[in-house]
């Protein structure tokens, strides 16, 4: 709801801070100040002639406000437009003047300065005020009548990324595209996407209906986006941490007005269970619980409708189930999926297609999507099966609305028709619902709680589980043939890595060997030299060692010479060696004449 403010204010320095405070109220437009009391009566005169919802809601009267006193102007604004509320802006916020402004007809008083959650309070208190005031003043033409109206279709995934927006956005075009009132309402409060999917911006959104206990029709017409497709949108709130004030009370109250006005609502109730979303599948006419053909999905989907049945919101064979991305080659069929969820699955199974998709999400404009589209046909005809398009062929799956009348439904044996969900008469104050029923409250009927054959369906049926297998034995075997392709391949860079190894390490034998045999050769000569680097070299590497001695009488000299093996030391070696050279001082002339 917007907040429409008519400040009253004599003074042009407190008029600016009020209207900055104004400003940064949420919901709020607050229009130009008038500086004096008959400009004021003038205004709010021209703007009832026209209309009683051209009126503001709230009128802010200042204390310096003249030439008429205060209290005497919201006296005779009271008097004069009851419709209007009225907030006495006072330096004196003393139980004296509190009384006497009741007496002539104020709301509330925000004391000077002005704080802005004291100033939040009074207008909003004073707004409420106002709206309840118009509803019994305006009759029945300016109120959203209550009761049931347009068809409700809810639309929850068992999980997310199963395609649970892109259903909703295409059953709503659909029924659209033959000539329906539509709205589509995004219920996945914390990350919805409806209006991703549909290229759209607006900063209304269904938290600015939830505070609003009456929602009159212009109210309504102020929060929904009207797309040139002729949908009229309910956005989810851009920050997400509003959607805690979106309760069920409030839920009820939007969709109930959204259903005086559209003939057709769809809403997009995501993957996580709030209390607006349980109860909006409890009011449903037909409840939508898409799953993919996969086993995390599907038991994803066995634990939805489990949750319903606890929280009584509705029962699963009063659930429409749809398989998304469905192929005829997929384990899990929609036959498998009705045994394990006990609930109806619809005929029409939505096709995988991926790349159909893909352009459409990327630019955000679904409803420019490819009419040749298989995934397109497949959720239109969808729209078919349910009814949701006037003409169509079928009979549309078991839904709220048929219980109703009284038919036993899908099944037969797990609940009687006539009093399968009961609808609307329970209230949803929240999650924590009562949990524990007797067998008989459980259903009006003879049969179990879901359904035939969902009782002993804790897991996936063990024979789809033996497929599975089946086909993951396949799987290994490709793996196996893959495996032995990649194999020489890896053999091959093992072999020149183990033999860059070999050529290093013998550099190092090399060096070390003749490292080795100078020092012993210097001390003991060339005799010492040779046995020293032998003795240092592995017998599967072919050696040859030159001990020269010291030519120049100071330095003894050793040189190794390796030949590189191919792989495997001592099998076969490579043409070329690696020599190793050193020197060590030599001792042999010292010893000699220490000896003398």
């Amino acid at each position: 709801m917007t907040i429409r403010i008519l400040p009253a204010v004599g003074d042009p320095d407190a008029a600016r801070a009020i209207g900055g405070l104004l400003g940064q109220l949420p919901g709020v437009e607050p229009s130009a100040p008038v500086g004096d009391s008959t400009r004021l009566l003038d205004a709010l005169a021209a703007l009832a002639a026209a209309s009683l919802e051209e009126l503001p809601e709230v009128v802010l009267v200042h204390e310096r406000i003249g030439p008429s006193p205060a209290l005497e102007l919201i006296r005779e604004v009271a008097l004069r437009f009851p419709a209007v509320g009225v907030v006495l802006v006072t330096g004196d916020a003393g139980p004296a003047l509190y009384s006497a402004a009741m007496d002539a007809g104020a709301r509330g008083i925000a004391g000077l300065p002005l704080s802005y959650d004291e100033l939040a309070a009074r207008v909003q208190a004073a707004a409420q005020w106002a709206a309840g005031v118009r509803r019994h003043l305006g009759g029945g033409g300016d109120v959203a009548a209550t009761g049931p109206g347009g068809t409700l279709v809810a639309v929850a995934g068992a999980k997310g990324g199963v395609g649970t927006t892109v259903t909703a956005v295409q059953l709503a075009l659909a029924a659209r595209a033959a000539g329906r009132t539509v709205a589509l309402v995004d219920l996945d409060l914390q990350s919805g996407d409806v209006a991703s999917y549909l290229d759209v911006q607006f900063r209304r959104s269904i938290a600015d209906l939830a505070q609003i206990t009456d929602i009159s029709p212009r109210v309504l017409q102020d929060a929904v986006f009207t797309h040139h497709t002729g949908l009229g949108l309910l956005l989810a709130p851009g920050e997400g941490e509003r959607g805690e004030e979106v309760t069920d009370r409030a839920a009820r109250q939007v969709i109930g007005a959204l259903r005086t006005r559209f003939e057709l609502v769809v809403v997009d109730c995501g993957t996580q269970m709030t209390s607006a979303g349980a109860a909006i599948v409890e009011q449903a006419d037909t409840a939508l619980l898409v799953t993919t053909p996969d086993v995390v999905a599907v038991r994803a989907a066995k634990r939805m409708v489990r949750l319903w049945d606890r929280l009584q919101i509705r029962k699963a064979e009063e659930t429409v189930t749809v398989v998304n991305r469905h192929t005829r080659s997929a384990e899990i069929q929609p036959q498998l999926v009705a045994r394990a969820t006990g609930t109806a699955v619809a005929r029409t199974a939505i096709p995988a297609g991926f790349k159909e998709l893909q352009p459409a999400v990327d630019s955000g404009r679904m409803q420019d999507l490819d009419a040749k589209s298989a995934v397109k046909q497949a959720l239109w005809g969808l729209a078919g099966e349910l009814g949701l398009v006037d003409g169509a062929q079928g009979t549309p799956p078991p839904g709220r609305r048929a219980a109703h009348r009284g038919g036993h439904g899908h099944g037969g044996q797990g609940t009687h028709g006539g009093q399968g969900s009961q609808g609307g008469d329970r209230t949803l104050p929240g999650l924590r619902r009562r949990r524990a029923i007797g067998a008989g409250q459980a259903d009006d009927g003879d049969g179990g709680d879901a359904g035939p054959g969902t009782d002993a369906l804790n897991e996936i049926p063990p024979s789809a589980t033996g497929r599975f297998l089946r086909k993951r034995g396949g799987d290994r075997g490709q793996v196996t043939v893959e495996f032995i392709g990649v194999l020489p391949l890896a053999l091959i860079v093992l072999a020149v890595v183990w033999q860059l190894v070999l050529v290093g390490y013998t550099y190092s034998l090399a060096g070390n060997a003749a490292d080795k045999g100078a020092r012993a050769g210097a001390a003991k000569g060339a005799a010492a030299c040779q046995a020293a680097a032998q003795d240092d070299i592995p017998g599967s590497w072919s050696a040859e060692i030159d001990c020269p001695g010291a030519g120049d009488g100071t330095v003894y000299r050793s040189t190794v010479k390796l030949s590189v093996p191919i792989l495997f030391p001592g099998a076969a070696d490579f043409p070329w060696t690696v020599t190793g050279a050193a020197g060590a001082a030599d001792e042999t002339d010292t010893m000699a004449g220490a000896g003398q």
